[in-house]
């Protein structure tokens, strides 16, 4: 499954890519920056993932809101979180582990 993370912290990227890749996982993060070309990047990590998780404390209102009106064009599981620490991205990993995967 190909995870794709908005906001959060910068320093928790590794340890989270390593979490989802122990298990089979993908991750691709967006840190919330929605400057220059990021708006192409979001949309292009909302369109790979087939889970997309919106972190809401620390990311620009205005990444929160482009990430949630892609995912009503393109729609796909999505969940929004507060924060995404290590125990809480493990509980996401083993709920969404049994849905589905759509084809590529």
């Amino acid at each position: 499954m190909r995870i794709g993370i908005i906001g959060g912290l910068d320093r928790n990227e590794g340890s989270l890519e390593r979490l989802a890749r122990d298990r089979g996982h993908e991750v691709e993060v967006h840190n919330g920056d929605m400057r220059g070309t990021a708006p192409a990047a979001l949309a292009g990590l909302v369109e790979r993932a087939d889970l997309v998780v919106i972190v809401t404390d620390i990311n620009s209102h205005n990444a929160v809101r482009a990430a949630r009106k892609l995912l009503r064009a393109t729609p796909r599981p999505s969940v929004l979180v507060r924060k995404l620490g290590m125990s809480r991205f493990l509980a996401l990993l083993q709920e969404h582990a049994t849905e589905p995967v759509r084809a590529a």
